[in-house]
């Protein structure tokens, strides 16, 4: 079985994290998340992948040109234009078989069972299939009692349920996106539900689900992914030894800790130093920077 990683997005919700990285790469618990998805896959008998790249398209290619450890075959397929979520699906339509596929944001961490969803997908013979669950603020998809998706609104509505950004699509579902323009998978959904085509959920209970679309996602993300630990250390780092961690922190690969600094609540990506005495509270520090001063509240 294929799947697709959808990694062309700007990444704008997340700025200034993204703005010289794409949302695909941004470390969670020091992993890209484009990894965690890669192994969620591979986890789940997918053989193939294809990923769209656009934003920083060039930093995917080394970054999976360098991992080709995954042991799984996969491809990328540039958009010099970005094409949205159906013309980028609808641009890797020479990639699929006759089998059904699969479809996932690069953006989220999850376990949701997808050898369950198949057989579900199979079953029905469902032209797509939605994995949904409750999630506030994005309760937007109405279903009936036979799983049928009826309606998706702009709006949470309370009785409703949030697409994980996670479906199963048949290949005959290319034929109803539009060729080489920028398209949205929803806007396509909605069509279809219209036309009476059958585009289904299935609904997800008691999984772990977690996006990073945002600066507050991604840190609970983060966070999540200490699990029993209050700190995480990259390989290759220098901490001195009268530095302090406190609350809790990440730190990816070889940073520089200097004398007296003091990390409390915060995110460190790669190749930092950290200036003797300095303090870094609730703060996020991307790649490649020295810290001279405080950092409380900042994202730099």
């Amino acid at each position: 079985m294929k799947a697709m990683i959808l990694a062309a997005g700007l990444g704008t919700r997340l700025r200034p994290l993204t703005s010289n990285k794409p949302k695909a790469l941004v470390p969670v618990g020091n992993k890209p998340v484009i990894d965690r998805a890669i192994q969620y896959l591979a986890g789940h008998h997918i053989s193939e992948i294809i990923v769209n790249a656009h934003h920083h398209y060039q930093q995917i290619v080394n970054h999976l040109d360098d991992n080709r450890s995954f042991g799984i075959n996969t491809q990328i397929r540039i958009e010099p234009e970005i094409l949205g979520t159906g013309g980028g699906i609808k641009n890797t339509a020479d990639f699929w078989t006759d089998e059904p596929f699969v479809v996932m944001n690069a953006d989220i961490i999850t376990n949701i069972d997808l050898v369950k969803v198949l057989e579900v997908h199979r079953k029905n013979k469902n032209l797509a299939t939605l994995i949904l669950h409750k999630y506030k603020p994005f309760n937007q998809i109405q279903i009936d009692n036979h799983f049928n998706i009826v309606d998706i609104s702009s709006e949470e509505h309370s009785c409703r349920l949030a697409f994980t950004g996670i479906h199963i699509i048949e290949p005959e579902l290319l034929n109803y996106i539009p060729d080489k323009v920028y398209s949205n998978i929803i806007t396509c959904y909605r069509e279809l539900i219209k036309a009476g085509k059958p585009i289904r959920a299935y609904v997800s209970n008691k999984h772990y689900w977690r996006d990073i679309g945002t600066i507050s996602s991604y840190i609970l993300a983060n966070r999540e992914k200490l699990q029993d630990r209050s700190f995480l250390l990259g390989q290759g780092s220098r901490i001195h030894r009268t530095v302090k961690l406190k609350d809790w922190a990440i730190m990816g690969k070889k940073n520089d800790l200097e004398e007296d600094v003091e990390i409390r609540r915060s995110i460190l990506w790669e190749n930092i130093t950290v200036k003797k005495g300095r303090k870094i509270i609730d703060s996020i520090v991307t790649s490649s920077k020295q810290v001279h001063s405080d950092m409380i509240n900042m994202v730099l």
